[in-house]
């Protein structure tokens, strides 16, 4: 069963090794071609919904998640740039996490944890499966197809060959039972989860059994982020150590995998050689020719080309240092979360205009030139003849009611799933009275604050109209 895309899962808790900043979106275009270096900024549009936590697209790209700091869902329409749906499951830091139904914004399923999760991450192909990383215990592969949720744990300690077994020492092995799952994914296929520790292991656990089948030594550091090219065949590896690493990952497709002779290359490794400092966020292009990544105390977005390791553009949006970057799924459009103010920041390419798709014979010219018409150019026809078109464009059929698929944007619109609008939208939000005060320090503004200000446009205002 494929997993349909009108489902989403959130999670409560925020990562308690992320910061957690005010969000509120506004749209930063940035034309950079990707094969141009060239840059240009613009900023068009900010919008804003509450104080979010985390930013993710779904498979479409037509939509746009954040989760905000009150627990709700905000999700934006990315051609409209409005809100188009909000959910409402989490009130705190509550340790479940909710599976919503974006047809009608239901909750399909609500699942309680015994600790904060780190992260949850929906099966490839089947929407009411899920695995979760949890503080300070160990990860749950979650099956909620019945009403009666099946929880299967598996362990974070790596599997190490027998080798290994006999020269480990007892601390070592009392060090493996401390380890501790720090993020997770599916592969592709959904037939293994890939899990980092907090010991920069790296684990393959099949999802069938729940059991280790690979393990290996992959940073230095807490292992904070693994996210797989479009294509399945490289991952990504984020890490405290301060190095992102992309490593070519072997075909899982197959069931007879040997994993006796299995290995995992780097590809490549980025890193700011200088100022090491930490990459809070990393994330593939559409085509994974590219990878883009947030960095610590800075406001800079660094764009790498994979296929020659080198950096192929910084990009350079609001005063303030960016956490979550996240690159659309087919086209070269980029979001990324201010720490700071909390905004959401958009990237684009801005098409030129081209005058010569509206009519074959229309040319560019640099200056004005005197046009020369012909004889029967503009001449004024029969209104007998124009009488006739008419008529015979009343004979024809129009559909009204078949949504055509943009041309050029992909097949992933066919048949695809589109998120209904709600007509009678909630608009409050009780997040917006909240003010920053500091570094990191918020409080919830004065309920008369600004009130007397208003009051007094008010009167002012009457007064001029008598």
């Amino acid at each position: 069963m494929r997993r349909r895309e009108h489902e989403s899962l959130t999670a409560g808790p925020v990562c308690p090794s992320t910061r957690s900043p005010r969000y509120t979106c506004r749209k930063l275009e940035c034309v950079f071609s990707l094969g141009h270096p060239s840059i240009a900024r613009l900023l068009t549009i900010k919008l804003g919904s509450g104080h979010a936590a985390c930013i993710r697209f779904n498979r479409s790209g037509d939509l746009l998640a954040s989760g905000r700091l009150d627990g709700t869902i905000v999700i934006f329409d990315i051609e409209t740039n409005g809100v188009a749906r909000k959910l409402r499951g989490h009130t705190r830091q509550d340790w479940k996490c909710v599976l919503w139904d974006l047809q009608d914004g239901s909750r399909l399923r609500t699942i309680r944890f015994t600790a904060p999760v780190f992260i949850a991450e929906l099966h490839p192909n089947t929407h009411l499966k899920f695995v979760a990383a949890l503080f300070d215990d160990q990860p749950i592969l979650v099956d909620a197809t019945e009403e009666l949720v099946v929880k299967r744990n598996f362990q974070s300690a790596p599997k190490r060959s027998q080798l290994d077994m006999d020269e480990a020492t007892e601390k070592i092995l009392a060090q493996d039972a401390k380890q501790t799952t720090t993020v997770t994914t599916f592969s592709p296929s959904g037939d293994y989860i890939i899990a980092g520790t907090n010991k920069g292991w790296l684990n393959i656990i099949e999802t069938a059994s729940c059991q280790t089948m690979f393990s290996t030594h992959m940073a230095g550091g807490v292992i904070t982020l693994l996210r797989f090219a479009p294509g399945g065949r490289q991952i990504v590896v984020n890490s405290s150590d301060r190095i992102i690493r992309t490593v070519h990952f072997p075909d899982l497709t197959g069931k007879n995998v040997d994993f006796g002779n299995f290995r995992l290359e780097n590809d490549h490794k980025y890193q700011d050689i200088v100022n090491r400092l930490l990459w809070n966020h990393v994330a593939f292009s559409a085509t994974a020719e590219y990878l883009v990544a947030s960095i610590h105390m800075n406001h800079h977005v660094y764009v790498w080309e994979t296929a020659h390791n080198s950096l192929n553009t910084i990009l350079e949006g609001p005063t303030e240092e960016l956490s979550a970057v996240e690159w659309h799924p087919y086209k070269p459009f980029l979001a990324a979360v201010g720490i700071d103010s909390g905004e959401v920041h958009l990237w684009s390419v801005i098409a030129p205009q081209k005058w010569s798709a509206l009519a074959p014979d229309f040319a560019e010219v640099e200056e004005n030139e005197e046009y020369i018409e012909r004889e029967d150019e503009f001449d004024v026809v029969a209104s007998e003849e124009l009488t006739k078109r008419i008529l015979r464009q009343e004979d024809e059929d129009i559909d009204v009611l078949t949504i055509d698929p943009v041309k050029g944007y992909g097949d992933h619109q066919e048949g695809g799933f589109k998120m209904p609008v709600l007509l009678h939208q909630d608009d409050e939000d009780s997040e917006d009275e909240i003010e920053a005060i500091g570094a990191g320090q918020y409080r919830r503004k004065s309920p008369g604050r600004g009130r007397d200000r208003n009051t007094a446009n008010e009167a002012t205002h009457q007064n001029g109209r008598r």
